[in-house]
């Protein structure tokens, strides 16, 4: 199984040794990101510093004036955490070093965006907007994640990219001082919490067949018993529907599928259009579609017969591989087959098991996983990474 580990930029420039100790992991590959949402960063081997705080969302390589010329929305660049072409910069090292690097590109998550620019924000039932979470319906911020997609993934030294956030996000959200756990919302809350009333939802949901002002007060009442207590709000799918009936539920998740499909299938087009050839296309993605994240809801089936393959969260168990790789099999009986990496969190801190790695790749493996990713080297402890590089050579 090919094992690929994340690293920032600032993980590696002004660390001479950095190149080196990452390659002593063992592994071939490293996801090195181009753009990145605001962070506040341990960096624990590094000469010059200990924490690393990247202040708003940004590519952390000079943006193309050209490309961006007219537009409003346009990508940020970085200040003093990564300054200059500190992709490139470190692209180089890692390659010196050995190590095949591949761009890690986060698109719609964008805090600063929502900030100036309030409008393209999700907007609730309720009329709260979710400044981190661009709204993927609306034409103009579409325009600007496919371009950020197509000018952030292929750098120059980048074999191939991971596009992280294609898709909705929604409630949830690793905020700074994140307060919005007083009441479980679960599986069914979250959704209902994550849907979009901005206008081009509205008109959105009225080509399903939905009133939009009737929709939001559906759901604002579907929601009163939860806020309650009242109401469990869990159940996967059929937990939506029990909320927000059968009817309703569906046309929404019409109108998202659509419009996260869409937006994938324009994403990885501009991208293979700006990439040389053999140039590898992955999504983080979960094989849910009506999840929201990081970790975009996808349709399995589409996504595979769409990108080169899949990065697929596991910290929680590798369950989610499943329905990827029986969709990958299905592929490769008439192409190439897809790449479904399981992705592990490596930093006990952050609740990975980073001394159980190679029992967990055991059974991704098992259940169809062929490559691994590992989040994240520049985060973890020492002892962290002594466990993953004996785990790296078990495999």
């Amino acid at each position: 199984m090919k094992a690929s580990a994340f690293v920032y930029p600032w993980d590696v420039n002004g660390d001479p040794a950095a190149g080196e100790w990452i390659a002593g992991l063992g592994l071939p590959q490293v996801t090195l990101a181009s753009a990145y949402h605001s962070t506040r960063a341990l960096t624990p081997r590094h000469p010059r510093h200990r924490v690393v705080t990247a202040e708003h969302a940004a590519v952390l390589y000079p943006v193309e004036s050209e490309r961006w010329a007219g537009r409003e929305l346009r990508p940020y660049a970085a200040g003093d955490w990564a300054p200059g072409d500190a992709f490139g910069e470190a692209c180089a090292a890692l390659a010196n070093a050995g190590l095949e690097v591949h761009s890690w590109v986060v698109l719609a998550h964008n805090s600063r965006l929502g900030a100036e620019h309030p409008g393209t924000s999700v907007v609730n039932a309720y009329g709260d907007r979710y400044p981190w979470a661009p709204c993927i319906a609306q034409p103009a911020t579409r325009a600007y994640l496919v371009e950020l997609a197509a000018e952030a993934a292929v750098r120059p030294g980048a074999r191939g990219t991971e596009l992280e956030s294609l898709g909705w996000y929604g409630l949830a959200h690793l905020h700074a001082h994140d307060k919005t756990g007083g009441v479980g919302l679960g599986d069914a809350g979250q959704y209902l919490m994550s849907l979009c009333f901005c206008a081009d939802c509205r008109e959105g949901y009225a080509g399903q067949g939905l009133d939009p002002d009737a929709l939001a007060v559906r759901v604002r009442e579907a929601l009163e018993p939860v806020w309650r207590g009242e109401s469990p709000s869990d159940g996967g799918w059929a937990g939506v529907e029990k909320l927000l009936g059968e009817t309703e539920a569906a046309a929404t998740r019409a109108w998202r599928d659509s419009v996260a499909r869409g937006l994938q299938e324009d994403a990885v087009a501009a991208v293979r259009e700006a990439a040389p050839e053999g140039f590898q296309v992955l999504l983080h993605a979960d094989p849910v579609s009506y999840h929201c994240g990081a970790n975009a809801g996808v349709d399995p089936a589409h996504v595979l017969a769409l990108a080169d393959g899949v990065v697929v969260p596991c910290t929680g168990g590798a369950g989610l591989v499943t329905p990827f790789a029986e969709q990958g099999v299905e592929r490769a009986q008439g192409v190439q087959g897809a790449v479904i990496a399981a992705n592990f969190t490596v930093v006990s801190g952050m609740g990975g098991r980073p001394h159980a790695l190679g029992d967990d790749m055991a059974r991704a493996r098992a259940l169809g996983a062929n490559e691994v990713r590992l989040y994240h080297a520049g985060l973890a402890s020492d002892g962290d990474l002594d466990a993953v590089r004996r785990a790296i050579r078990g495999l």
